[in-house]
């Protein structure tokens, strides 16, 4: 059983002081001068000189790379040298943006050759993560490696391995991690803000085709401008298909379905607010409903996780949705409850709500024990406090905030919180989600010695 210390509520208004409870049911867009609103404030970031250049080269120059290279170049003294990608358009579209002097190139290899590049973007499809990452650390280079970090749950030890042996710098880009929300929400679990939790749950929602992975297909795509067989080298070799290519997330032997690309964003700022090592029982049903093309996988999907009693935290429990056939679209968020209330977590705001406790004397409830004909000793529903914390203005957000903790981790500062461990344990319930959705089965999981059991 753990030790983890329960949180009461004279504790936390002890902590936060009275009078920012005092507003109940605050707006939740408030004026900065609005009580029960607390600005957010932006974190100290050492500043490096135009000389102190790091050289990177992104390897998988599709949108989610060019969005992740583009954040990085709004760094002090990062330089992009190269990129690496598998189809002609990509190459072209890097160098036009990125100037002629760019040292394209289809072969990763190529780039790991390079003795001035220092650290590495991998944003291929995640049949490729884990080989490219433990490549480039082996070749000396820091990673940064997109979500989910492994393809498999069998992959995630040999990243791990090769950090450890090679002491290179290596983060997973669920960018959502280092975002100014999850750092007041883990602040206001430890201070009892909602007491013990014992439930939290996540929802995304998602309609319009390129949001459902109806990503655009070249009219060029071709053998003769994609290298198709690289793609598939490890995984079943088959005929050149545009659609498998340019729409690979649709398929399971290049992508990890919805709780590999947004369920594992859920699990990382779960576990980085907590300070949970991850559930120890996972199961999952769904279907396709909707977007019958030819993918493998579903369009909604339901997920139920078991977390144990552990030293960090209670016992509680997590669910987990997803819809790609949602037609109000857009929908995402992250709820965290517990004995004493609950919270909202976004990347820029955190809605906390807590039990407001009212006397006899509140005009409501005496009006209500009259219509009841005056029966004090019933039970009566309670408004609620709400605070919102709210980002200051300038803040750049939380993909930016995302490299500055990886370049400043590069450069000798702090070591990144989500690390080939971290990324692991957020990425193996997420893939088990998979297995048990295919297998119709509850999936077992040891969280601390990271395996299947």
């Amino acid at each position: 059983m753990g030790n983890y210390r329960k949180h009461s509520r004279k504790e936390f208004l002890t902590r936060l002081g009275t009078g920012a409870l005092a507003v109940a049911g605050a707006p939740a867009l408030l004026s900065s001068a609005t009580p029960g609103r607390e600005i957010i404030t932006l974190p100290e970031r050492r500043i490096y000189s135009a000389n102190d250049k790091l050289n990177l080269a992104l390897i998988g120059a599709g949108g989610m790379g060019l969005e992740d290279i583009k954040t990085a170049l709004r760094h002090q003294g990062v330089v992009l040298r190269a990129v690496c990608d598998l189809y002609d358009g990509h190459l072209e579209r890097a160098r036009s943006m990125f100037g002629n002097d760019l040292f394209i190139t289809k072969d990763y290899r190529e780039v790991l050759a390079m003795p001035d590049i220092d650290a590495v973007i991998v944003a291929t499809p995640d049949h490729w993560h884990k080989k490219i990452s433990v490549d480039a650390m082996k070749a000396g280079k820091h990673v940064y490696c997109e979500k989910p970090m492994v393809h498999s749950v069998d992959e995630g030890h040999d990243v791990i391995k090769a950090q450890k042996e090679t002491g290179m710098v290596f983060q997973v880009g669920s960018q959502g991690m280092s975002s100014l929300g999850n750092e007041k929400a883990r602040e206001l679990i430890a201070e009892g803000a909602i007491g013990d939790i014992n439930y939290a749950e996540g929802f995304w929602a998602r309609r319009s085709p390129t949001g459902a992975w109806q990503y655009r297909i070249p009219e060029d795509a071709s053998k003769q401008t994609v290298d198709w067989d690289t793609f598939i080298q490890t995984t079943e070799k088959r005929p050149f298909d545009a659609t498998r290519f340019f729409r690979w997330r649709n398929y399971r032997d290049y992508g990890t379905g919805m709780s590999g690309d947004l369920f594992v964003h859920l699990f990382s700022s779960l576990h980085f607010i907590t300070g949970s090592k991850g559930p120890n029982q996972i199961y999952s049903s769904g279907g396709l409903r909707y977007w019958k093309d030819g993918r493998e996988v579903p369009d909604v999907l339901l997920g139920v996780f078991d977390y144990p009693e552990v030293e960090e935290h209670p016992a509680f429990n997590l669910s987990l949705r997803c819809n790609f056939v949602d037609g109000t679209s857009g929908t995402t968020y992250l709820r965290i409850v517990g004995s004493e209330g609950s919270m909202n977590v976004e990347w820029e705001k955190v809605t906390l709500q807590r039990n407001k406790y009212q006397g006899e004397e509140d005009p409501f409830l005496q009006a209500q024990a009259e219509r009841t004909g005056g029966n004090t000793d019933r039970k009566k529903m309670r408004p609620q406090d709400e605070i919102v914390y709210m980002a200051e203005e300038g803040y750049k957000g939380a993909h930016y905030d995302h490299f500055a903790n990886w370049l400043t981790a590069i450069r000798g500062g702090q070591s990144v919180a989500e690390d080939a461990v971290f990324g692991y344990r957020a990425a193996a319930p997420a893939l088990l989600c998979n297995d048990s959705y295919y297998q119709d089965k509850a999936m077992k999981w040891d969280p601390v010695k990271m395996k299947l059991i």
